[in-house]
């Protein structure tokens, strides 16, 4: 008998891996319109394993056995209910001891059924945000609590999203293809916003006890590097999209210390910064500059490229990402970035140019992470020498955070403004 504990490990670690690239073949086999009763047979295949290989020895292909499982019992239901009949001969039952020594799929055929699958979960009939609730649940294997507890979302919520995602996707005849043309166009810009918002989820969690989500972010980068990998998808914006998650996940080992306490960018050990992601960072960015035009993402990326060259914080290149931040703002208004154009204009020291820029943001549209309004908000007057005004934003940034991590930052800023005393 197996280690139980190894072998949990073993299936946890194969579930993260693989229950995307299963759902994705059984879906490209049997339907979309069979989601629900796909994933209901993987997850089966994933018991039977941990029941099983406790027991005894783990199959030369772990990822072939589940697979196999996964589509016999398909196979049964299909018998059962005498329906689909089609399906039956299309793939031939096959048995758990036959398969030990193979894939099952060649890798280029797993890409594509992921692909495939990547763009029905990002149709645009559907609304974004079941858009990201599907992708997680079927490309990403995450639980609905797993869903719930990273969206700070009710379960019930994330069910229902699911649900309606599902019954739409299974009405469309030609969910599974790859659209072509223009379509394809509109169709990957939607990809490319959901493993966007995806990658910010994890690299920016709101949930309270846990600031990375360091899986999130893996599969957001999984997904890209899938889309980069097709040359239908190979647009500069996808490759600039991966540049930027590169550059960003680089940074995941100093962002944290040993007691999960927020280490500011300034703080941050740079010889702990991931120097192979910075590197295909920068290949994907040059390879992103080859298009006519600009994309927001090529200005994203290239500003944590910055970040990620500057030999320390003072010798940022400031000035050429406060141009960058100009430029990005041409093409989209977002208060985030106008945040980070008055961060910027704090360290080159044009506070009375930061406050205007200040003025210009509203509170009102950073929902859950009005936080970091408050919190730049108290650096500017702070630098701007107006304590009491300081304070109340330090104060309305603690109380609007739900990151432990983040309010004991706050907390502590807040302790040493008060500490400090005022200029005579």
């Amino acid at each position: 008998m197996r280690n139980t504990n190894s072998t949990r490990q073993l299936v946890d670690h194969l579930f993260r891996h693989e229950h995307g690239k299963m759902v994705a073949i059984l879906s490209h086999a049997y339907g979309i319109s069979h989601l629900e009763l796909i994933e209901d047979a993987i997850q089966e295949a994933f018991f039977k394993a941990l029941r099983s290989w406790s027991f005894n020895h783990i199959p030369d292909s772990p990822s072939a056995w589940l697979l196999t499982v996964a589509k016999n019992q398909l196979r049964d239901h299909f018998r059962k209910q005498q329906t689909r009949q089609r399906h039956l001969d299309r793939i031939p039952e096959t048995t758990t001891s036959s398969i030990d020594q193979a894939p099952v799929y060649r890798p280029e055929e797993i890409a594509d059924s992921q692909l495939r699958l990547i763009f029905a979960c990002c149709d645009p009939i559907l609304k974004q945000e079941d858009q990201v609730a599907l992708t997680l649940k079927t490309l990403s294997g995450f639980s609905i609590k797993e869903i719930a507890s990273s969206l700070l979302l009710p379960e019930e919520t994330i069910k229902k999203r699911i649900q309606r995602a599902r019954k739409t996707i299974a009405k469309q005849e030609n969910a599974l293809q790859i659209p072509v043309g223009k379509a394809l166009g509109k169709r990957l810009q939607t990809v490319q916003t959901i493993l966007y918002l995806l990658f910010n989820e994890g690299y920016h969690s709101l949930r309270a006890d846990e600031l990375i989500r360091k899986e999130l972010c893996a599969e957001a980068m999984r997904l890209c590097k899938l889309l980069n990998d097709h040359p239908e998808c190979q647009s500069p914006s996808t490759k600039a999209l991966l540049s930027l998650m590169c550059f960003h996940a680089a940074r995941f080992e100093s962002r944290l210390d040993n007691r999960q306490q927020i280490i500011l960018l300034k703080d941050q050990d740079r010889g702990l910064w991931n120097q192979h992601l910075i590197q295909l960072g920068h290949l994907y960015l040059q390879q992103a500059s080859t298009g006519p035009s600009l994309h927001p993402y090529q200005i994203e990326a290239a500003i944590a490229g910055y970040h990620c060259m500057a030999p320390s914080f003072d010798e940022t290149n400031w000035t050429e990402l406060h141009r960058l931040y100009q430029l990005l703002l041409q093409y989209k208004s977002n208060p985030i970035i106008l945040l980070n154009l008055v961060v910027v204009l704090i360290q080159l020291e044009e506070l009375e140019d930061a406050h205007l820029v200040f003025d210009q943001v509203d509170e009102a549209r950073f929902g859950g992470r009005a936080y970091l309004y408050y919190a730049v908000g108290a650096e500017l007057f702070s630098k701007r020498l107006e304590r009491e005004k300081a304070k109340i934003f330090l104060q309305q940034a603690i109380s609007n955070t739900q990151s432990k991590s983040e309010r004991e930052l706050l907390q502590l800023k807040l302790q040493q403004l008060m500490n400090t005393p005022p200029l005579q």
